[in-house]
């Protein structure tokens, strides 16, 4: 016998049946299909009998407003059910054999009575309906992403993971059989940790055309002379200048020599042939040296000497420069 408070969304007469909720006020041991009795305590009377349907219910809300449950529904269609009910959070699977009340080993055969309705994702059951909302919910978050960015290659895979949440985060084992179930139904396709629409690619319009060429001629007449964004912001105002070099550096025209320049591949090159060519000459340069050898200021020499040190061109020794080939043969640190 157990104190208890039933919460209905209409009144059982005597002698009728209905679908309650008992909120508890101590815990209680029960499985599904188990058969109660509920009783007041003063004055002694029997309120009513019935079947637990649900042992472990989720927190009342919209979805439980009206529950598809009723007394002797098979198990695979209560199973069915609460998949609906959970949405992405999903069933534990851990939790089946008390929730239905049977047997542990019998739990396997009733998630394959429930057939395609409900899909396992890792230790939880998911139902199939809401697998396929969510990846046409995820489809209209990666289409607005190219709309908004359509020189980007694509959305980051993470971004696209947090956006599967719908309030509450569900299990990753939920997210990662959402994001399968897109790519092997060919709604979105990822390479590495960019996901994007199948087919997709990005686009130029004219005027992006217009100021892409203008940019690598830009950044080709600089030579080593390598302006930073901030200055290429001012000459290109009121164009979008990231996007375009961002761009520019996937298609392998230019390369990022750091945070704040991007450089013509060509004038890369030649500034590596120049650069290995002197240290050959003179074993190891202090920047001092190489800006008299190349005729160029600090401002522009020592962003170059980084991007050589990060490509293992060079390495340094104090302020000074060597070959790092020559030091490797020379056992040189």
């Amino acid at each position: 016998e157990v104190l208890a408070r039933a919460v209905q969304v209409r009144s059982i007469a005597p002698g009728e049946r209905g679908l309650v909720r008992l909120m508890l006020e101590t815990p209680l041991v029960a499985r599904g299909e188990d058969r109660f009795v509920l009783r007041s305590f003063s004055p002694v009377t029997t309120v009513g009998g019935g079947v637990v349907l649900d042992p472990l219910p989720l927190v009342p809300g919209p979805r439980l407003r009206h529950r598809r449950l009723q007394a002797g529904q098979a198990p695979a269609g209560r199973l069915a059910a609460w998949a609906v009910e959970a949405g992405l959070a999903g069933v534990p699977v851990s939790a089946l054999a008390v929730r239905l009340g049977v047997l542990p080993g019998g739990v396997t055969a009733i998630i394959a009575a429930a057939g395609e309705s409900v899909v396992t994702c890792g230790e939880s059951l998911v139902a199939r309906a809401t697998v396929t909302a969510t990846v046409g919910r995820l489809t209209e978050v990666l289409r607005r992403h190219h709309s908004e960015h359509p020189l980007d290659p694509g959305m980051s895979l993470q971004a696209l993971r947090a956006a599967a949440g719908d309030r509450t985060a569900p299990p990753p084992a939920v997210v990662d059989c959402v994001l399968e179930a897109g790519r092997q139904g060919r709604v979105w396709e990822w390479e590495g940790g960019v996901v994007r629409l199948a087919g997709w690619r990005p686009a130029l319009d004219a005027q992006a055309e217009a100021t892409m060429g203008e940019l690598l001629r830009r950044l080709a007449a600089a030579r080593w002379q390598v302006p930073t964004v901030a200055e290429l912001e001012r000459e290109f105002a009121g164009r979008p200048l990231h996007p375009l070099l961002a761009h520019l550096a996937r298609q392998e025209m230019i390369e990022q020599v750091d945070q704040e320049r991007y450089a013509d591949r060509g004038a890369l090159e030649s500034f590596r042939a120049a650069l290995e060519a002197g240290l050959q000459e003179l074993g190891r340069a202090t920047p001092a040296e190489l800006r008299d050898r190349f005729g160029l200021t600090r401002k522009f020499l020592i962003p170059l000497l980084e991007w050589a040190d990060r490509r293992g061109i060079t390495r340094r020794d104090g302020d000074a420069r060597t070959l790092a080939r020559l030091t490797a043969q020379t056992g040189g640190s």
